[in-house]
This record gives structure tokens, sequence and C-alpha cells, in this order.
């Protein structure tokens, strides 16, 4: 069952990162989170979202930008390597707090709450008009890497503080897609990197199934986006995708997930 519910998340997903505002790991992240233990979602999520990325890169990547590429990518590589390593190394410390509700015991661990109150803070920014148009300007490029890097590294959760510091660096609209492309490839190879010396294979080669079926089903949702929905903007679906991942982050902050 959870390939079946993971699979048609990673397919709906990519065809909304063309216009939900939110990345492919934003979304099918948390939705891991309900079925393996955090870091192994995080890693796994980590590996469809580097295979859907490939994809997108050999549609678009000859239009990035190098010079953008360099000044915000090299950081966010850094950073991400920060990340990944910190992730790696909270992935086990004990749960932050429990309680008991309805005659059941919560536990509330660290990346998970992290991760809830990042989504939270994302899909208000999507919500309230004046966050939505955030923007930085070039001279930002090496903070935003910096930013999304690490907490592409620690959560895979990156896309909406890329495209805040990229949007005004200047690029055309294809420009713009393939380096956002290109700099989260790099993120991807080296949180993969770190994760790889750290986490059990084992959880990897398991659930290969799971892995080449959800990344699957997330380029067959981005070919469709690409070709069918890239110039449709849809501003009730935003806030639909906002409000969703705000009860997942709830659930998954809270403990209940």
């Amino acid at each position: 069952m959870e390939i079946f519910i993971i699979c048609v998340v990673a397919f709906i997903a990519a065809i909304l990162t063309f216009f939900s505002g939110f990345g492919l790991g934003t979304i099918l992240t948390p939705v891991f989170m309900i079925f393996f233990p955090v870091n192994i979602a995080i890693g796994l999520t980590g590996v469809v979202h580097f295979f859907n990325n490939v994809f997108k890169l050999i549609l678009v990547g000859k239009k990035a930008d190098k010079n953008v590429v360099l000044r915000f990518g090299i950081p966010a590589i850094i950073a991400a390597a920060l990340g990944s390593w910190l992730l790696s190394n909270i992935s086990d410390i004990a749960p932050l707090f429990t309680y008991s509700l309805f005659n059941r015991t919560f536990e509330v661990f660290p990346v998970k709450f992290i991760l809830a109150v990042l989504l939270i803070i994302f899909a208000c920014l999507d919500l309230i008009p004046y966050f939505s148009k955030l923007e930085f300007g070039k001279e930002k490029l090496p903070l935003g890497g910096l930013l999304s890097g690490f907490f592409g590294g620690l959560t895979g959760v990156q896309g909406a503080l890329r495209s805040a510091f990229l949007i005004k660096a200047g690029l055309s609209k294809e420009s713009f897609i393939a380096t956002t492309v290109v700099v989260s490839t790099f993120v991807d190879v080296t949180r993969l990197s770190v994760y790889t010396t750290r986490f059990d294979k084992a959880e990897l080669t398991d659930n290969m199934t799971l892995v080449i079926c959800a990344t699957l089903s997330a380029i067959v949702g981005a070919y469709i986006g690409n070709k069918l929905l890239k110039k449709v903007t849809l501003h009730f679906v935003k806030i639909t995708v906002a409000i969703l991942l705000i009860l997942l982050s709830i659930g998954l902050g809270s403990g209940l997930l």
C-alpha cells in the first residue's frame, strides 16, 4: 500500500511543482516520513529527487546560467554537506518531548519538528501575498546558496528558499528553471554522498522497488507538468497545497504521524 500511496504522491507532486510554489522534495518528504524513520525518509526522497532532477537536467540543463550556478551553487554544496552531516548525527537523538492523548503516547523527534516548522513557514509564505512576492537581490546569492543548501541537506526542503533568491538574478524563464535544476542536482549529489556514509545501505536496497516506482512516477508527472501545466496559474491549487502541507506538518511536528 505504501508503494501505491508514495507513487501517487510523487506523480501529483511532480505536476504541482510547476505551479504550486513547492518543490518535489517539499511535498514528498513528509509523506515518506509517515512510512519510514526520519533519516531513511529523507534519504529515499533524496534518491527520487535526484533522478527526477537528472531527467530535468537532460531536458533543460544547457540553458543554466554558469555565473549564477557558481555564485549560488558552490555555497549551496558546502552548506548541504554540513546540513547532511548534522542530520546523520541528530536522527538518533531522543525525542524532544513526549505526551499522552486519548490513552496513547506520542513522541516528537527533533528532525520531524524542524521539518514541520519549516514546512509551515514556507506554506504561510505562499498563502500570504506579501511574503509570496519576497525576493532578494543578486548580492544575496551566496547567502541564498548557504541557506537553501543547508536546509536541503538537513530536511530535504530547499525549493522555496532557492526560488526566493534566484528570482531576482536577472534570468530568463528558461534560464531560471535550468539554473535551479542544476543547483538542485548539485545539492542532491552532495547530500546523498553524505547520507550513504552514515545510513544503513540495506534500507535503500530493501526499498529499491519503491524508489524506482516513485522515481518513474515523478518523471512521468514532470513530463506531463512540463507539457500541459507550466503556463497555468491556479491560485486555488497553490492555496490547497499550502493548507495540506500545514496540516501534514502539524501531524509531523506533534508526533501524530
